[in-house]
């Protein structure tokens, strides 16, 4: 049996789970998520560590691997840490078996990966961090409409004239969208379009990675944007690639997951180098 904590720090939030694997099975025993909201993530990875254990009534000499992700190479109590495409990808696998590629939207990027059934990266595109396909960008367009991100994806499919946003860079993108407010572009109609502008690009970055009858799982902090969820899937048949697009509302974690596994894997691995 070994037990292992991933810890995902990316820019908006901390996500940790708690794993234990048993004869390679893994089994999720607990999960912390906290927006960072101006605080210290370094902090917050250790208050969402010890809560973990505390919950899972641990202590700290219990756990076998401390995996970290994203931005967790500066957590003092790692063990390990694992290179973000690769946690999403076996993450991505995990909450979803028949996942072949994942699209990741952050808060800087959005990237598209290709894996096998292992979750072992095959193939990668990403969009520039600049780019207007990403989740700061998509925060700051509903922060300038006055509507919050919950209320994004239920705005964005009530649309019924939606008004593209041409641009890649998001400093022009945001000069775009403040133009269609002067032109009295709806919100909505304006939301619809910047998830169809978003969609687009990932779309492309999923055909550049040969991701062709199969699932795609989308992980990261849009995942469950509806109304970027259904742009995607419209997008995919616009541009006539066959996938099935998957989300669901633990795809927050999958970095965090696949962190863990992966520890759990590396934990094994070492062990029989020493025996």
């Amino acid at each position: 049996m070994i037990t292992t904590i991933g810890i995902d720090i990316g820019t908006s939030a901390v996500k940790s789970v708690l794993f234990r694997t048993v004869d390679g099975k893994p089994e999720w025993l607990g999960k912390r998520v906290y927006r960072i909201r101006k605080r210290d993530p370094m902090k917050l990875a250790t208050e969402a560590y010890q809560s973990l254990l505390a919950d899972a009534e641990l202590q700290e000499n219990d756990v076998d691997y401390v995996a970290t992700t994203g931005d967790g190479e500066n957590v003092e109590f790692r063990t390990g840490h694992f290179y973000s495409m690769t946690t999403h990808a076996r993450g991505a696998v995990f909450l979803e078996p028949d996942a072949r590629a994942v699209i990741d939207i952050g808060a800087l990027h959005g990237r598209a990966i290709s894996t096998d059934e292992r979750g072992k990266v095959l193939s990668y595109k990403m969009t520039s961090q600049c780019a207007s396909g990403s989740g700061q960008f998509l925060e700051n367009i509903a922060r300038y409409l006055g509507v919050s991100r919950d209320e994004v994806g239920a705005l964005s499919q009530a649309a019924d004239d939606p008004e593209t946003v041409s641009s890649i860079c998001a400093v022009l993108a945001e000069t775009d969208v403040i133009n269609m407010v002067s032109r009295g572009i709806s919100t909505q109609n304006i939301l619809k379009g910047i998830h169809l502008s978003m969609a687009g690009r990932l779309v492309k970055l999923l055909k550049s990675i040969k991701a062709k009858e199969s699932t795609v799982f989308v992980s990261g902090g849009l995942a469950q944007d509806e109304g970027l969820l259904a742009a995607i899937r419209e997008q995919a048949v616009e541009q006539k690639l066959s996938v099935k697009v998957s989300s669901q509302a633990d795809s927050i974690f999958a970095g965090a997951i696949g962190a863990a596994i992966w520890g759990a894997f590396r934990h094994e691995k070492l062990g029989n180098i020493k025996q």
